[in-house]
């Protein structure tokens, strides 16, 4: 049976306005909209076996990107970095005097623009 790489959303977003229009189309409704083959096809036109062909060849495409690019994986390490130094400023912010809370602040407000700047480049990717 066919099943479902769940990494795949991610990768078709960062690397999506590579693909040709219809690849993109035809990942979209199989990843994001959920749809079945059967349905994609009525959609379409396309016969169910034209589909999970060009299926499979998008996801290749789309995971040969990835391991020359990294994009994907430097995105993962970004949020976990900022999410592990977000949650040591905010252990210390709890018993730290006001101008090292204030810094910490600071620095958690960077760490947001950071996450924010992120997943913008992903979106816009």
């Amino acid at each position: 049976m066919f099943s479902k790489n769940m990494q795949l959303p991610c990768l078709l977003d960062i690397y999506g306005p590579l693909l040709s229009d219809r690849r993109r189309e035809l990942l979209e409704y199989y990843y994001n909209d959920d749809y079945s083959l059967s349905e994609i096809s009525e959609l379409t036109g396309i016969s169910r076996q034209g589909i999970r062909d060009s299926l499979k060849k998008s996801e290749s495409e789309l995971n040969e990107l990835e391991s020359k690019l990294r994009l994907n994986e430097r995105r993962l390490v970004v949020q976990r970095e900022t999410a592990a130094a977000r949650s040591i400023a905010e252990q210390l912010m709890q018993d730290a005097p006001d101008a090292l809370a204030a810094k910490l602040t600071e620095l958690l407000g960077s760490l947001s623009a950071i996450d924010d700047t992120v997943s913008a480049d992903a979106e816009e990717a």
